[in-house]
């Protein structure tokens, strides 16, 4: 598919991230007006709630888009989604009359973004295999290095919905229990060992019924969009913790997100195949056609008081060994109800190659081995002050479908006296 021209000259940009061909939904706010939904075109964010109210979009019933979250919009199903994304697509193309649309829109840079839709649960998984074999082989020697069950099924966790949070906002470092391997006893402070996990977040836009599993395609069809995830890790709270039950304390404390869902349409032209099983997997967990996607990932981390960013990793999202309509089938396989708005991350997205991974615990490994930032710092892990960014796009014929950014910067622990 090539480039969609838009009357929003911005949004033809070859190198831009949100062309015509995009038109992630968020929710923004500007001065002191209340959030509300909106699509991304070019450098500019579109009023969907202002034009749904002047009657130019919108179904039947209460609106959807005057709402500081998404939710609304995504329960009302696939068939609502493509209506309302063409005809966004029709007002906003080369040809049309920009004249009542124009006082919807704002600059990208005068609006805030917001958590584009409440989150109702949210589950990690561990599905990229270079990065398990790594982790694996870490902490369990190589031929050790996955689980008896991992090429069998996507392993995964329920975290906490309650501390996703948006692109930009501050991370306070954990406080934990942690025990270094020559220690008898464990002892309580701050995270030392402070990570990241480059993942990509699938939304659910409509759910099903506790105690009726869904299919593959049917987990497909559930899903909404995307989004950029970083799942923040204490390496040394987790290595303490985790056993037997796997992590609690050191993922809990902080998940971001990328404020734009870039829908499943968008991506439809990026599908891809999962790779070559070594073991055959169960006919429920079997794809029916190409489910994952080719979408380019990147890693960037500023030291606490400089100027300089350095690229710490590329890879893809084709890298994984599940696809999120496999996690979404499996998670719900046994009868467990998903809702609108259930987050699932897809795991830390790694490649072959050491510039390809995506965690420190990998590109250090295990804090052996530590990198050198173009300001001429030293890391094996996060200190107080740096910033990662995390970010995504997938490349078509002459556009790209962008996710916009994930940030985050890391702020001290808060300490108090006895503990």
């Amino acid at each position: 598919m090539p480039l969609l021209k838009s009357w929003v000259e911005t949004a033809n940009d070859p190198d831009g991230d949100f062309p015509l061909n995009n038109l992630p939904y968020g929710v923004f706010s500007v001065g002191g007006d209340d959030p509300r939904c909106c699509v991304a075109i070019g450098d500019k964010v579109l009023d969907l709630a202002a034009l749904e109210a002047a009657g130019l979009i919108g179904v039947q019933g209460e609106p959807v888009f005057d709402h500081p979250f998404l939710n609304e919009f995504m329960e009302l199903g696939a068939e609502i989604w493509a209506q309302t994304r063409s005809k966004l697509q029709d007002m906003l193309a080369d040809g049309a009359d920009p004249k009542a649309i124009t006082p919807a829109l704002h600059a990208q840079s005068d609006v805030e973004m917001h958590m584009p839709f409440i989150v109702v649960e949210y589950t990690d998984f561990y599905a990229g295999r270079h990065h398990a074999t790594n982790v694996g082989t870490m902490f369990r020697g190589a031929e050790n290095a996955l689980p008896p069950n991992w090429l069998h099924i996507p392993i995964g966790y329920n975290g906490r919905a309650s501390t996703v949070v948006v692109s930009g906002t501050p991370i306070r470092r954990p406080l934990g229990q942690l025990k270094p391997p020559d220690a008898d006893a464990p002892h309580f402070g701050p995270c030392k060992r402070l990570d990241i996990e480059l993942e990509m977040g699938a939304v659910v836009g409509t759910g099903n019924r506790m105690g009726e599993p869904v299919t593959v395609q049917e987990a497909d069809d559930m899903i909404f969009g995307y989004v950029i995830l970083n799942d923040w890790s204490a390496r040394d709270i987790q290595a303490w913790e985790y056993q037997p039950l796997g992590p609690f304390q050191a993922k809990v404390f902080a998940s971001s997100i990328s404020p734009w869902v870039v829908t499943k349409a968008a991506l439809e032209p990026f599908r891809c195949s999962t790779p070559e099983r070594e073991k055959t997997l169960l006919p429920y967990l079997q794809e029916p056609g190409p489910m994952l996607y080719d979408i380019d990932l990147e890693v960037k981390m500023q030291a606490t008081g400089s100027d300089t960013t350095t690229t710490l990793s590329r890879t893809n999202y084709n890298q994984m060994y599940y696809s999120a309509a496999q996690q979404l089938c499996h998670h719900a396989i046994g009868g467990c109800e998903m809702s609108v708005g259930d987050l699932l991350g897809s795991g830390t997205i790694s490649g072959p190659e050491k510039d390809e991974r995506g965690s420190l615990l990998e590109i250090s490994w295990g804090g052996k081995e530590p990198f050198t930032l173009d300001s001429g710092e030293t890391r094996s892990f996060i200190e107080d002050g740096d910033t990662l960014t995390l970010s995504g796009r997938a490349s078509g014929d002459g556009y790209n479908i962008g996710f916009g950014t994930c940030v985050g910067t890391i702020l001290p622990a808060i300490e108090k006296e006895n503990w």
